[in-house]
Formats: structure tokens, C-alpha cells, sequence
């Protein structure tokens, strides 16, 4: 459950000032930190993102387990703001699973289409639609085991089901969440699967939903891969790579994404902690 947002805390321009009034005290951690150090520093600013992203939460649309899985599949190589605009005219056309594996590919294409690789995701949600109807009674299943075997599924869209729909701990392992975790020193591994153990064994597993979600909200508000907005970070004192981005607090603003930058957000309908907390809905498709 995503937790309110507490007023005491401030505005979210506030949060953003905060933190940007401690970057001149930004220190790079020893080059030989011991483990125990890492795991201190990993977890506070674990802690420090929780209360910048309070409301933190899963940017894709969905109402059920089987919408969610869908809509992870179709977020690869694509943004979770363009599924999003997508997947309502796929949904009221194929509700279930049953639906969705008897469709024409052509019709689902087209539906598809502006989410890239469209034929290669068809033949994806199509292929796990006819498996979940075939072996799973038409449900989506709750293990680990049993979803990375349908078609399109890895472990990183596993994860994301089983934490989000089933209230399972995983590790949601995407690029944004590879990027900070390189920068920030926590793993040497580029392997996604080692990487998610590498991180798990930092933190409690009943931590590693939330995680997920903070280190993702925080790579696409703030820390950006090209050009980070470091001078509006609020863990850039945690932070080894602080420096790589823009550190004028002023410049560092006019980088910010999303409800930081009082930008839409990637979801249609959003949990609505995240528009008391001054998130904007995406517009849907072929709006703007």
C-alpha cells in the first residue's frame, strides 16, 4: 500500500530545496568502503528516496494481475507513459486472457503499433494469453517458477508482478534501476541477475518492492543518464557519483522530470497520493 503523504514533510518544491541546499557538502565514499559501510550508506539512501517519493508507486496502469503482466511485456525497449496510452483500447477489447489468445495478430498489431516491435510483442501477450488460459485455468500465476516459462516473461517482468499484484518481494532490475545502482557504487556486476542479488543481499527482502520502485521514481525525476540533475538530488551527500550532472541548484531545477517538474506523470490514473503530491496524470494517447 502506498503511504500518504505527510504534510510535515513539506511540498514537493520544498523536498527539492532541501536537498538542494546540502550539495556543497557532497562527499564521495572511501575508495575502500567496507561492507558494512555499503550497507549502511545503500539503506539510507534507501530511506532518504522514501522520503522524497512517498508516494512511489508502479508506473504502469493496471487493475488486475493479468493487465499488469500484459503491460510489462509491452514495456520494453518503450516508456511506461506510452503503454499506458496504449493498453485502454487493448484491454476493452481483450479483458482476459481467453480474449486476448483467440484475437486476429493483425488487429492486435495495430492496436500495438505505437509501442515499437509491435509484431514481436504481439506474438508475446498472444502467446502468454494462450498459455495462461491453457495451463493456469485463465489465472495469472503467483510464483516465480511458474511466469518466467510464458512466453516474453523474464525474471525482471516476474518481479514486477509478484510485487505489485501479488505483494511478493522482488527487485525490479531495468535500466534505470542498472544505471543508479553502478553510479552509486553498489555493485560491480552488469549482469541483471546479479546484479538483483547483489542488491538483495543489501537489504531486508521485505524492503526490495519499495526499493524498486524508489531507485526507478528517482532515475526518472532526478537522475537522469545523460545529464542528472545533481544540484537537486536530495542523497547527493550518499552519492560517488555526484558531479556528473549539473550542481547550480537553479540549473539543476530546469532538469527535473515529471510531477518534480511539474510535468505529467506516466500513469493515466495514478494513485491519488501522488496527485496530492502535485503529480499530474499522463494525457492519453494522440492528446497533444
Amino acid at each position: 500500500m502506498v503511504k500518504p503523504v505527510k504534510a510535515s514533510k513539506g511540498t514537493v518544491a520544498s523536498r527539492v530545496t532541501e536537498g538542494a541546499s546540502a550539495k556543497k557538502a557532497a562527499v564521495k565514499p572511501p575508495k575502500a568502503e567496507s561492507r558494512t559501510a555499503l550497507v549502511r550508506r545503500a539503506r539510507r539512501i534507501n530511506r532518504e528516496l522514501a522520503e522524497a517519493y512517498p508516494y512511489a508507486h508502479p508506473e504502469l496502469d493496471f487493475e488486475n494481475p493479468f493487465e499488469l503482466l500484459v503491460a510489462t511485456v509491452l514495456s520494453a525497449q518503450t516508456t511506461d507513459l506510452r503503454v499506458n496510452q496504449t493498453t485502454p483500447a487493448l484491454f476493452a477489447k481483450y479483458p482476459t486472457p481467453e480474449d486476448l489468445a483467440a484475437a486476429n495478430p493483425e488487429e492486435v498489431e495495430e492496436i500495438l503499433r505505437p509501442t515499437g516491435f509491435f509484431r514481436a510483442k504481439t506474438k508475446s501477450v498472444i502467446g502468454l494469453s494462450k498459455a495462461l488460459a491453457e495451463q493456469f485455468g485463465g489465472e495469472v500465476p503467483g510464483r516465480l517458477e511458474d511466469l518466467v516459462k510464458l512466453p516474453g516473461v523474464g525474471r525482471k517482468t516476474a518481479f514486477v508482478v509478484l510485487g505489485n499484484a501479488f505483494g511478493r518481494p522482488g527487485i525490479t532490475v531495468d535500466t534505470h534501476f542498472q544505471r543508479l545502482v553502478k553510479r552509486w557504487q553498489w555493485t560491480d556486476e552488469t549482469d541483471p541477475d546479479k546484479i538483483e542479488a547483489a542488491v538483495g543481499a543489501l537489504f531486508p527482502k521485505s524492503e526490495w518492492t519499495m526499493l524498486s520502485h524508489h531507485v526507478i521514481f528517482h532515475g526518472r525525476r532526478i537522475c537522469h543518464a545523460r545529464k542528472p540533475a545533481c544540484g537537486a538530488c536530495p542523497i547527493a551527500p550518499l552519492c560517488p557519483a555526484y558531479g556528473e550532472g549539473e550542481t547550480d541548484p537553479e540549473k539543476a531545477k530546469k532538469l527535473l522530470k515529471y510531477e518534480k517538474g511539474g510535468f505529467p506523470g506516466q500513469r493515466l490514473k495514478p494513485p491519488q497520493a501522488y496527485l496530492d503530491a502535485g503529480g499530474k496524470p499522463a494525457p492519453p494517447l494522440g492528446a497533444g
